[in-house]
């Protein structure tokens, strides 16, 4: 790999780094103070009553989704592309790692990796709004079609995303694929 190619990768995993950075620095300062009890976590200013009832999650319990990112806003937009949301997938996936450094990417199949992205983490984050037009009754996150995005994860910290594309079924040439190359190749 030449010189060029390895600065072209770092850029690309850098910007999307700084840009979840930048909104995580300034959604803090907006928030205000942090609650005592929950380090790194906003404190509430409204009367306990009007805080959500628990939702149960199998890893934790969602107790407050106000803190939502706007990552994903775009994923499934009409005047999107199928290429485009395989896109805002893996920046959703590398601002996760970036978020838990020490756990990897959300781990399980569809469901259960949409349930971590969407507030059942340690953080309780939604990198994804639960109501997102990508989620289906199911609660999978899917491509535009409708169809579960498949995920495959190829290390602890790169995601192999699927998308079956417009004829609905895996395995034929119109499937879309988003694997991230390796930053930093391991020498043969």
């Amino acid at each position: 790999m030449n010189a060029r190619r390895a600065t072209q990768l770092i850029l690309a995993a850098a910007i999307p780094l700084g840009i979840a950075a930048l909104f995580f620095l300034t959604h803090r300062e907006r928030v205000g103070a942090v609650a005592p009890n929950r380090p790194g976590l906003p404190a509430s200013s409204a009367p306990a009553a009007s805080v959500p009832r628990p939702i149960e999650n199998r890893e934790s319990k969602i107790e407050n989704l106000s803190d939502v990112s706007h990552l994903a806003d775009d994923l499934n937009a009409p005047s999107g592309t199928v290429r485009r949301d395989l896109e805002i997938l893996n920046e959703v996936f590398t601002t996760w790692q970036t978020n838990f450094p020490h756990t990897g990417n959300p781990v399980g199949e569809n469901a259960e990796i949409t349930a971590a992205l969407t507030g059942g983490n340690p953080a309780r984050f939604a990198f994804i709004p639960r109501g997102h037009r990508a989620i289906n009754a199911r609660g999978e996150l899917c491509d535009r079609w409708g169809t579960p995005f498949r995920f495959h994860q190829l290390s602890g910290t790169q995601m192999e995303i699927r998308s079956a594309g417009p004829d609905l079924k895996f395995g034929t040439a119109d499937d879309a694929e988003f694997a991230p190359a390796a930053l930093f190749p391991v020498p043969r």
